[in-house]
């Protein structure tokens, strides 16, 4: 189940409830950072038994038990932050190049073929810097054999025991870089099994199959969409766009075409607040309160397909 923003409009008990979910529910608010801890109000809110994961405080006592781990981590996240950069100075030439070609005048097929050659540019740029960062997770766990150092090894195997006796999974918003940061360390994707998933804002994008952060309209100035890492893949073919209210420009349909076309045919799904979209075995089987981007510019409420 991936849901809207939470926080004013909570409709997460009523989620949980509704697919009759009783929990024990394992809660991750490693997005919240130092105030992971401070899920009263969720636990209240789940009305159920929960146990509260802890993966910001695990990674702490992996980083003061292993300070050699802790070393090779942090230069692998100076290398990812240098990828990142790099990856926006050419993402940013290519959206600007984009926005000049729909601004020129000429035959129309001529003008549809460069800027269909412009989009190309754009979408191969996103495949290579996700394709780049993949290897340098793969390389990074195989380097330092993550698996297996005692410390990490520790933490899964509590982690495991701790998963094998709740129903459901709670991953709230946040940093979602932390969160993913952690989640990667500690194995979540392979610790999970048959429990629902619940996953809201930042914890719907981490989710997917790829993170994508964007703003269109940042107090700095104009925003581009851009992909920051691969996500765990509980889901896949969705873009995560929660919190569209303040982040999307949904009158903009230059806009919202070229986010919807540079991630097609994955599905570019705004969630307002009090949206939810539910998953089965991989396929969408229900939608309330969700929009679709449309790669013609419109958005429309999305629908499941029969």
């Amino acid at each position: 189940m991936l849901l809207g923003a939470q926080r004013f409009d909570s409709t997460l008990g009523s989620v949980v409830r509704g697919i009759a979910c009783e929990g024990p529910i394992a809660i991750i608010t490693a997005g919240w950072r130092e105030r992971e801890d401070e899920d009263g109000e969720l636990r209240a809110h789940l009305e159920c038994e929960t146990v509260n994961l802890n993966l910001y405080q695990r990674a702490s006592d992996v980083w003061r038990r292993d300070p050699e781990l802790r070393q090779a981590h942090r230069a692998k996240q100076t290398t990812l932050r240098h990828k990142q950069d790099f990856y926006r100075i050419r993402l940013e030439y290519e959206l600007e190049a984009n926005h000049v070609i729909r601004q020129r005048r000429a035959p129309p097929e001529i003008l549809a073929e460069e800027e269909a050659a412009s989009l190309a540019a754009v979408r191969i740029l996103d495949a290579y810097h996700l394709d780049q960062i993949r290897q340098l997770h793969e390389k990074f766990e195989a380097e330092v054999g993550l698996a297996t150092r005692p410390v990490v090894a520790e933490h899964r195997e509590q982690l495991a025991e701790q998963l094998a006796g709740c129903k459901g999974i709670a991953i709230a918003g946040g940093h979602v870089a932390s969160m993913l940061n952690r989640m990667r360390l500690f194995g979540l994707r392979e610790l999970i099994d048959d429990q629902a998933i619940f996953a809201w804002s930042g914890g719907g994008m981490v989710a997917s199959d790829r993170v994508v952060l964007f703003h269109d309209s940042p107090p700095q100035g104009p925003g581009a969409s851009e992909v920051l890492d691969a996500g765990l893949g509980l889901v896949s073919d969705i873009v995560m766009l929660p919190h569209p209210e303040t982040r999307l420009r949904l009158d903009d349909a230059a806009r919202v075409s070229l986010l919807a076309r540079r991630f097609d045919p994955a599905a570019c799904l705004a969630l307002f607040a009090g949206a939810h979209v539910h998953v089965h075995d991989g396929a969408v089987v229900g939608a309330s309160t969700v929009e679709r981007l449309a790669t013609d510019g419109s958005h429309t409420p999305f629908e499941v397909a029969s």
